[in-house]
């Protein structure tokens, strides 16, 4: 069981607060066992919103924990508290996993921890941040950033995609998607890094490809064809190409492509299969085909995934910077 704590002081954004909780408390069942221990850490009773919140333990607690998360705060025109600082400094000193959810990135940039990082926080306040700390590498453009022991996300609904990426890098992308379907959100989407990319399948409503995608997913292994799709779908190829692009924002091939990369992964992450075998079984037919469009969508060769994410059961502790 590894340990995850809750940064707080007062006037943090209780939305994020609430999320993580959420997410790493121990109300979480039927995904992986052993869960995280959850720990709330501030100085004293502190005021998030229109609520109260009594944390359990001092920011000094924070140096003991796997991972820290640092929510935002409301009124980014006060430079953070001293004390703020300094524990999550001294907790990435000692080896923790620091993660800062919408403009909780002040705290992180204060700190010094993104110091020569890329990061993102609030679309609101990224000129801000970059404002006052020239030496931080600040994208506005992306859901969150994972520099190893240092991330940082954008606000509201982003701050979710970096907390589910979080247990997806601990327990694999089959508990990460245990848990987003638990929550009712999308599985993952797109943080700005190759490693990280997959399209997840739309949440099942009335549009006209509701059918068509689990139809799909059981069938990665065969060759399917875009006149497959509309076939079954019983829509033109045009019209089927259409419906796809208003969806899922990509074409039918792209989107099949896709899903078995993504297929692709979670077998990497949860079999000792064959590379040949891991191709037979989404679809790429060969190795060949397999590592070719692998590597050119997430980034590494599918044995350097493997090496990385199989069997994860827990995250290290990081040592020292990033």
């Amino acid at each position: 069981m590894t340990t995850v704590a809750l940064a707080v002081t007062d006037g943090m954004l209780h939305f994020e607060l609430a999320l993580a909780c959420e997410v790493f408390g121990p109300g979480v069942t039927g995904t992986a066992n052993p869960w995280y221990r959850l720990r709330i850490c501030g100085p004293h009773a502190v005021r998030a919103g229109r609520f109260s919140l009594e944390p359990d333990h001092g920011l000094d607690h924070l140096a003991d924990a796997d991972t820290v998360i640092v929510p935002g705060w409301a009124d980014i025109d006060q430079a953070p508290p001293a004390e703020l600082v300094d524990a999550v400094r001294a907790a990435h000193e000692a080896g923790a996993r620091v993660a800062s959810l919408c403009t909780g990135a002040f705290v992180l940039a204060a700190a010094g921890l993104l110091d020569g990082k890329r990061a993102t926080t609030h679309w609101a306040h990224t000129r801000e941040l970059a404002e006052r700390h020239p030496r931080v590498t600040v994208d506005p453009d992306v859901l969150y950033v994972d520099n190893g022991s240092v991330l940082t996300s954008a606000g509201k609904a982003a701050a979710m995609d970096l907390c589910l990426h979080l247990v997806r890098l601990d327990h694999g992308a089959s508990t990460a998607n245990t848990l987003a379907r638990r929550l009712v959100v999308p599985p993952h989407r797109d943080g700005g890094q190759a490693q990280f990319v997959t399209t997840p399948v739309p949440a099942p409503t009335n549009h006209p490809l509701a059918d068509l995608f689990p139809w799909v997913i059981q069938r990665l292994d065969q060759p399917l064809t875009v006149e497959d799709l509309a076939r079954r779908a019983r829509m033109s190829s045009r019209h089927l190409g259409r419906h796809f692009r208003s969806v899922t924002g990509t074409t039918p091939l792209q989107w099949l492509l896709t899903q078995r990369i993504r297929h692709a992964q979670e077998l990497l992450e949860t079999t000792d299969e064959t590379i040949d075998a891991i191709a037979a079984a989404t679809g790429m037919g060969t190795a060949t085909t397999l590592r070719r469009h692998f590597n050119r969508t997430v980034g590494v060769p599918p044995d350097a995934y493997r090496r990385t994410f199989h069997a994860r059961i827990g995250p290290a502790r990081h040592q020292g910077g990033a």
